[in-house]
């Protein structure tokens, strides 16, 4: 570039003062062509004398022959700069090109099948430190992960397992002042406490619950030790049960329906079922609605690992849990637990009207010993030692429950980093802080992490870092009842919430075992949790991603990892009664469940030896997904939900309903308004889809109208058709009651089943019935299908853009 300064600099002092352009008449084999002469200086041939086509000439000194020279250099200047300027042409096209590259990879959130594009160089944000510069997405990760192991996940968790801290206990109050004190250490911009009055059941230690065999005057007569008088199931029906004892395996709709065709009738007797596959409140439930007079609930060995370098539970040991078919206060239902709330005097649907109990697997082998009748089938077996296994029905017993009601005071508390952009829009990530027991992988593990990314945004803030969205961290209270703390919360501010939370994200029984990774999720996070495995090393596969772990055996990775979110989650109530997308991980044993949940024995170097002393390597595992999908959701420009998914969700359960379309087309029933109402969401979403594609990311007008948009895609499979209070679970797909997709598909079976009376109650959790009713399955299908109409139009965006063929 310097010669290339030089010889334009000689030029210009050869060149004249004056310029003026002359034309003149060359000659050549192409008439009417304009040509520029050039000569060097060193040449003065004189072109032909016949006429030619006109040439471009440069100026020449007045009084002077033609200044062939100058215009040599001129010339000269010109060819030898020709290679240089277009070098810097390329150069500056190249940079044009990239630096539109980038932008548009960064912009494009929403390309191809997904709406999920990640790109390492996003520009996720100018520093507010001017020093630093600006952060790309591998800026935050890398500064995310250095913070992270700066803290100490190992000690937090063992000394929180240390604490107690059952709901409504001094320990408890205790704890919760320095989970305060601890936020309040932090670079946070606001910490808070809510405070709620709610019902909790406690074991009466002065009457404490009873079990005893039945003499045959019908009388009590020896009673059954019942180990340990903690042990009990808060919100079973208090009073006496008497019945004939029969096994009903896990006590799920099918296992009952399966006693009554091998001739054993539950109805009238006391049930014994093992624990596992479905919650306790699911267990007493289907046996409510088979007529049963009460529920004895045992851990089988038979449902834990075998092998004898792990430790097992204890014979002697029965496992705590709650009946209640819900979640939240069950005498406050769908009201939040504030002090001085007026209540109305009702209860939830969902507290059972018989008693339960849990027993240890001593207690069950000796019960079983004394059953008679058929031998149960093979996959009904268990592994108590010198057990039969029959059906029943066997001796008569005497269940006694004398639990009592308490009004107790519970704290939620609170921290917020504020957006910077979105501040009205929360990313909400909680753990539950109580446990019945030691709970180190009920709550211990949770609560460790959350402080430990408290701690680690924290610092990030403290170095530049600020999200667009709002980071809601929370330490619930009451989740050994039926994640009490946060459905009351949720009470307390549903209003508002559906229209700010855009996910909550759980961390309870976070770590359970390290063979296999669950995602207990909404369909809208899969993309952003596959894409977040594929960043995240492997706890125990050296040199694997999560990604690579879990997809090893199945390319179906989704199949192997995601699975939907069970009610005795606390993201079940954010997802299912608020409307807010939810996801629960959890590393967990392979084929066999961790065997001190809820148990006194759930400690800390139980935990330690199950994981073979990888406790510390799991939690950080889940510490590093947890938090590259906190930076994701809270500082994309895009929200990076893939609505697309719920389409698939839809297909894949009208799938189950079209093998009874020719019983319902006999019938002159159709189901053809569902398939409508999906087509209509199918072409919104691929219409949001391509609007997005086609707008820039720079404004943030657009941005935040394309964000509320797609926030709100899982409120709006909530039915607006019924009561909150009467149906507090309202989503379609996950709920509970008359309106969803699972009870009309339990409803449609009845098609082709007789005297399949709790069929209904399998996923639904709506009263059995006993034969097809078409009313009934009309107004099944208007709710289901204006649900879907309505989130189809919601998506579309305004009025005049729904387009719709309904």
């Amino acid at each position: 570039m310097e010669r290339l300064w030089g010889l334009l600099q000689g030029a210009k002092r050869l060149s004249p003062g004056p310029s003026q352009t002359i034309y003149k008449h060359v000659e050549g084999t192409h008439q009417g062509q304009l040509q520029e002469e050039e000569e060097d200086g060193e040449e003065a041939a004189e072109p032909p004398a016949h006429l030619c086509p006109m040439e471009l000439r440069g100026p020449e000194p007045r009084g002077s022959r033609p200044g062939r020279q100058n215009l040599g250099l001129w010339a000269a200047a010109g060819r030898r700069a020709t290679p240089y300027l277009v070098l810097m042409a390329l150069l500056i096209f190249t940079g044009a090109f990239l630096l539109g590259y980038v932008a548009f990879r960064g912009s494009c959130q929403a390309c191809g099948d997904d709406v999920l594009v990640v790109s390492e160089d996003v520009n996720y944000e100018t520093s507010l430190d001017a020093h630093q510069g600006t952060l790309y997405w591998s800026d935050l990760q890398a500064m995310f992960l250095r913070h992270l192991g700066e803290g100490s996940l190992e000690g937090s968790i063992r000394q929180t397992s240390l604490r107690q801290r059952m709901a409504g206990s001094a320990g408890m109050a205790a704890l919760a002042q320095d989970v305060r004190a601890a936020l309040l250490r932090q670079k946070l911009d606001h910490v808070w406490t809510d405070t709620h009055y709610v019902g909790l059941q406690f074991p009466d230690r002065a009457h404490p619950n009873t079990l005893h065999w039945v003499d045959a005057a019908g009388e009590p007569g020896e009673e059954l030790p019942l180990e340990d008088p903690d042990v009990y199931c808060p919100y079973s029906a208090t009073g006496n049960a008497t019945g004939e004892l029969v096994y009903a395996h896990y006590g799920r709709p099918e296992d009952l329906q399966r006693l009554r065709t091998q001739g054993v009738e539950p109805a009238g007797r006391l049930l014994l079922v093992r624990l596992g596959l479905i919650s306790f409140a699911q267990k007493v439930a289907s046996a409510q609605d088979f007529g049963a007079q009460g529920v004895l609930i045992y851990p089988d060995p038979a449902d834990f690992s075998q092998d004898p370098h792990k430790p097992g539970l204890s014979s002697h040991r029965a496992v705590y849990g709650h009946v209640h078919l819900g979640t939240g206060d069950p005498y406050t239902p769908g009201f939040p637990s504030f002090n001085q709330t007026q209540f109305p005097p009702v209860q939830s649907s969902g507290l059972p009207s018989i008693p339960a109990q849990p027993i240890s697997a001593d207690v069950a082998s000796l019960l079983l010993r004394k059953l008679e009748g058929p031998v149960t089938p093979q996959e009904w077996q268990g592994r108590l030692p010198g057990s039969p296994y029959r059906l029943g029905p066997g001796p008569g017993l005497h269940l006694g429950v004398n639990n009592h009601r308490v009004s107790t005071p519970i704290n939620n508390i609170f921290g917020c980093i504020e957006g910077r952009s979105e501040p009205d829009h929360y990313v909400v990530i909680g753990a539950q802080r109580d446990a019945w027991g030691p709970g180190t992988a009920k709550s211990a593990v949770g609560t460790a992490i959350l402080l430990e990314l408290v701690r680690t945004f924290s610092s990030m803030v403290s170095n530049g870092f600020r999200p667009r969205r709002s980071l809601l961290f929370i330490s619930w209270d009451g989740g050994d009842f039926g994640s009490v703390g946060s459905t009351e919360w949720l009470e307390g501010y549903l209003s508002l919430l559906h229209l700010k939370a855009v996910v909550y994200v759980s961390l309870d029984n976070a770590v359970l075992g390290d063979d296999k990774f669950h995602a207990k999720t909404s369909p809208l996070l899969i993309s952003l949790i596959e894409n977040i495995l594929k960043q995240v090393d492997s706890p125990n596969q050296s040199g694997q991603t999560l990604y690579e772990q879990v997809a090893f055996n199945n390319h179906s990775w989704d199949a192997e990892v995601i699975q939907p979110l069970p009610m005795d989650s606390s993201a079940y109530s954010f997802t299912a009664f608020a409307g807010v997308p939810a996801v629960e991980f959890s590393f967990v044993e392979d084929g066999q469940a961790y065997p001190f949940l809820h148990t006194k024995e759930d400690t800390y170097d139980n935990l330690h030896k199950m994981l073979q002393g990888r406790l510390p390597a799991v939690a950080q595992a889940v510490a590093q997904l947890t938090g590259q999908l906190l930076i994701r959701l809270s500082h994309d420009h895009l929200l990076p939900l893939d609505f697309g998914r719920y389409g698939d969700v839809v297909l894949r359960h009208i799938s189950s309903l079209n093998e009874f379309s020719g019983d319902l087309k006999a019938r002159g029933l159709t189901l053809q308004w569902v398939y409508s109402a999906r087509g209509d969401y199918i072409r919104a979403a691929e219409k949001l889809r391509k609007e997005i594609y086609s707008s820039e990311e720079s404004d943030e007008r657009l941005m935040r109208m394309y964000n509320v948009r797609i926030m709100r895609v899982e409120f709006y499979f909530l039915s607006q058709y019924v009561s909150p209070a009467d149906s507090p679970f309202r989503h379609i797909f996950l709920g509970h009651g008359d309106h969803t997709l699972g009870a009309l598909l339990d409803h449609v079976r009845l098609l082709r089943s007789s005297g399949s009376k709790a069929l209904g109650t399998a996923s639904s959790g709506v009263a059995p019935v006993l034969a097809f009713q078409e009313s009934r399955f009309r107004r099944q299908l208007a709710l289901l299908t204006w649900t879907l109409q309505g989130a189809a139009n919601a998506l579309s965006g305004d009025v005049w853009n729904i387009d719709n063929n309904f």
